[in-house]
């Protein structure tokens, strides 16, 4: 079973609605019983709360089912608990980098790498734009799973 997990600032915008739209590519590719994913937070100012109303309207929309959840705080200990760690922005990496001492096995990345742009994905909590980030986490989600099927 490879673990993914998504992490951005809060774990109520960006990383929630990569687990959910990675957890529906997942799905439809047949591969839920060999890809876990999953979201936690960097920062504890949401903690416990649910997936951010914006982030829900726009799976909603696309027809990617999603559940009640609480934000969850990332912990060194997740390091050794999951295969990838994917990060969203600049900040996230350099919390990222901080937290898992300089990630010495190297498996952290941005995500949009994986679409071969070092750039962030926007956060939609600042910019109100969920539709770009969704696209951005779309691109990213599709790439991601093309990698880890190549490499399976």
């Amino acid at each position: 079973m490879k673990k993914i997990l998504f992490v951005c600032h809060g774990n109520i915008c960006r990383s929630p609605m990569a687990e959910f739209v990675m957890k529906h590519l997942v799905h439809e590719a047949g591969l839920a019983d060999k890809i876990s994913v999953t979201s936690k937070a960097l920062h504890r100012d949401e903690i416990g709360s649910d997936t951010h109303r914006g982030t829900r309207e726009i799976l909603r929309a696309r027809g990617i089912p999603f559940s009640k959840r609480q934000a969850a705080l990332m912990t060194a200990a997740d390091y050794d608990a999951y295969d990838c760690i994917i990060g969203m922005d600049t900040e996230n990496m350099d919390d990222l980098a901080r937290l898992t001492g300089g990630d010495p096995r190297g498996k952290v990345r941005r995500l949009l790498s994986y679409i071969g742009e070092e750039r962030d994905v926007a956060d939609p909590w600042y910019t109100g734009n969920f539709e770009a980030t969704y696209r951005d986490v779309d691109a990213g989600c599709r790439a991601l799973l093309r990698d880890l099927t190549k490499s399976a």
